[in-house]
């Protein structure tokens, strides 16, 4: 982790580590909208007569809850790899004598549109699919679990706040390493421009196997300390804000 810092601030600056930013501000709004509001929905749905949600069928909830967001997910996560990926292209170009003229989000988005289709911007969507279901088959059972056991406001019976925001911390950190393999996969299948040595998988299952071969096991954890210090704090916010209404609040004065 202090190597990439080192090497992408020589070579970008400080600004070099907010590259990509900009993708991510636009899309994640929605993206985590249909996540929390789809496993509530899921949840209600698979709640049984008695009143009880069974483990197994909140896994369920989250899974497809999980399978929604990927409309939203996959294009974010394409674009967001291009334009991070787009400094250690344009550092590699400089020491061999070359430039490379840096594109915008939106110019790549045509990009990819004009040359591929619509579908073009959905690379990687089986991975990206395979990472966030079974993500969200961890983590929404976790947190409600979790988070059910912590302090209750006396009136309302709700959690407190700062056990929902530790709730959805631990629950994330657990749920981000679980599943940091399938990231690794999904970041190599979205990466489009590959620099000398390396290859483009024609599946997932060929991205699996040549990692396995070629780096070992160890391979498919590689990032998982830093997907697991932004996926707490991300979750442990976004399930706080959530359950406090925030938006309902706002809706219901319109």
């Amino acid at each position: 982790m202090l190597d990439c810092f080192k090497k992408t601030y020589a070579a970008e600056g400080y600004f070099g580590m907010y590259r990509g930013s900009a993708v991510n501000i636009l899309l994640i709004t929605p993206e985590k909208a249909i996540k929390l509001a789809a496993n509530d929905m899921f949840r209600h749905y698979l709640t049984l007569k008695d009143g009880t949600l069974p483990v197994f069928r909140q896994m369920v909830a989250g899974g497809l809850a999980g399978a929604c967001q990927i409309v939203i997910t996959t294009p974010m996560e394409l674009l967001k790899i291009q334009m991070q990926d787009a400094g250690r292209v344009a550092a590699q170009a400089k020491a061999e004598g070359r430039k490379i003229e840096r594109i915008s989000a939106m110019q790549l988005t045509r990009s990819l549109v004009k040359e591929r289709g619509i579908l073009g911007l959905y690379k990687g969507v089986t991975a990206t699919a395979g990472r966030d279901v079974s993500f969200s088959i961890i983590y929404f059972p976790s947190f409600a679990i979790l988070n059910d056991l912590g302090p209750k406001d006396p009136v309302t019976g709700a959690s407190a706040f700062w056990w929902s925001f530790l709730s959805g911390c631990m629950s994330g950190s657990v749920a981000a390493l679980t599943v940091n393999p399938m990231d690794v996969v999904k970041t190599r299948m979205q990466t489009l421009t590959k620099g000398s040595g390396e290859r483009q998988y024609s599946s997932v299952l060929d991205c699996i196997t040549t990692t396995l071969k070629n780096e070992g096991p160890t391979a498919f954890f590689k990032g998982g300390a830093c997907r697991m210090m932004v996926i707490a704090p991300l979750f442990g916010i976004a399930q706080t804000v959530y359950y406090l209404g925030i938006a309902e609040k706002l809706l219901a004065k319109l």
